[in-house]
């Protein structure tokens, strides 16, 4: 966007950020142009912007620490690291993150957020498959993924490969942020309103609606003719590169997963599953969801670690198809059975404050609109 465009769209921006909702791709361009959203390196908003939130991009000093860690309201990240700090690792020409360590980075972008202006931070897609924690905390924090409202400071990420040995690099993009005005959440009335205006799930019943959000269920059946049903990750010593796409050997890194004889898919502990949701997913282009992440409510186990769903998702440019949800799942502390059909968790829906001008698509290069099962974008199709 030119200069010029971007001070005609100014006072719709300020309009913009008055209204509760979810703030749309349109606003990143003028909160960059007014230093709500900084860096020292210039934001590509072309590649970083997406229809609800903005890419964060990964500085060149990776930190790894003893264990996880929240700073806690009085601290600060780089206070903790100075004395957790057991390594620190240059990224500027790409480095191998180990599974199972710990990891802090500080990221390229910085937040100086407005009076009722807060966010929340999620992995992108292609990280949560990649079976990588991936989590933003702050200065002065208590939550992660989670920057408190009128918030000025640096944004710092939590990595820890669990899979996977991973590389990245200065620069790779593994987290977005996603920022809110006010208190978007709507009611129960008003979600099966929009389920009945729009239908959020295909599904032939009438769906599990709640306040907390719209159940979503896990298919272990598959097909009637190869029956797959997802994939397990195996313990592969080949470190996958986060910025090659189309590129690994699905064979080398997962295991097929079929229909059950009988009953449902057994669990084991810390095995990690990408399974697939029953009925479709369809996300209106003035709305956004996310994935509620684990419920002890529903059982032992986590479900979807990037949990974004952005408006357009599931949408064609000429009408609604929708797209199965892919999940990323593991089971806590004991065996855990999964059956067809079974609630995972609960889509919950937020009204943004004007429709997005870039929906989620192949216009925009999305990578998994009307996707079906689906590895990340790492592997060849």
């Amino acid at each position: 966007m030119t200069e010029t465009a971007v001070q005609a769209w100014l006072p719709t921006f300020e309009e913009t950020a008055q209204r509760s909702g979810i703030l749309p791709a349109q606003w990143y361009e003028g909160a960059i142009a007014r230093g709500i959203v900084t860096s020292a390196r210039a934001i590509d908003p072309e590649r970083q912007v997406q229809p609800a939130s903005i890419d964060l991009r990964l500085g060149a000093t990776a930190y790894r620490v003893s264990a996880s860690f929240l700073p806690g309201r009085t601290t600060r990240v780089a206070e903790k690291l100075a004395w957790l700090a057991s390594e620190t690792i240059d990224l500027k020409d790409g480095a191998v993150l180990k599974r199972d360590q710990v990891y802090i980075v500080q990221l390229q972008e910085s937040v100086n957020l407005k009076k009722r202006m807060s966010a929340v931070a999620n992995p992108k897609s292609s990280t949560g498959r990649l079976d990588v924690f991936a989590r933003v905390i702050t200065d002065g924090c208590s939550e992660f993924d989670s920057v408190a409202e009128q918030y000025e400071g640096p944004l710092w990420v939590e990595i820890a490969p669990r899979s996977f040995d991973v590389i990245v690099r200065e620069g790779s993009r593994l987290v977005q942020l996603r920022v809110r005005s006010g208190v978007p959440r709507p009611s129960e009335r008003q979600l099966r309103a929009l389920h009945e205006n729009v239908r959020i799930v295909g599904e032939e019943d009438e769906p599990d609606i709640t306040r907390r959000g719209v159940a979503i269920t896990v298919d272990v059946m598959g097909d009637e003719v190869s029956k797959l049903i997802g994939y397990k990750a195996k313990r592969a010593g080949e470190a996958i590169d986060v910025d090659r796409i189309n590129a690994y050997d699905p064979s080398a890194f997962w295991e097929p997963v079929y229909r059950p004889e009988s009953g449902g898919i057994v669990l084991q502990p810390d095995d990690f599953h990408i399974l697939a949701s029953k009925a479709t997913v369809a996300v209106p282009e003035d709305h956004a969801a996310d994935l509620i992440a684990y419920d002890t409510l529903v059982g032992e186990f986590r479900v979807h670690y990037a949990g974004f769903f952005d408006p357009g998702f599931g949408y064609a440019q000429t009408g609604r198809r929708g797209a199965r949800a892919v999940l990323e799942v593991r089971s806590h502390e004991v065996p855990f059975m999964l059956e067809d059909g079974q609630t995972v968790g609960r889509l919950a829906f937020e009204r943004l404050t004007e429709r997005t001008a870039k929906p989620y698509g192949s216009d925009i290069g999305s990578s998994y609109q009307y996707q079906g099962l689906a590895l990340s974008k790492q592997f060849r199709r």
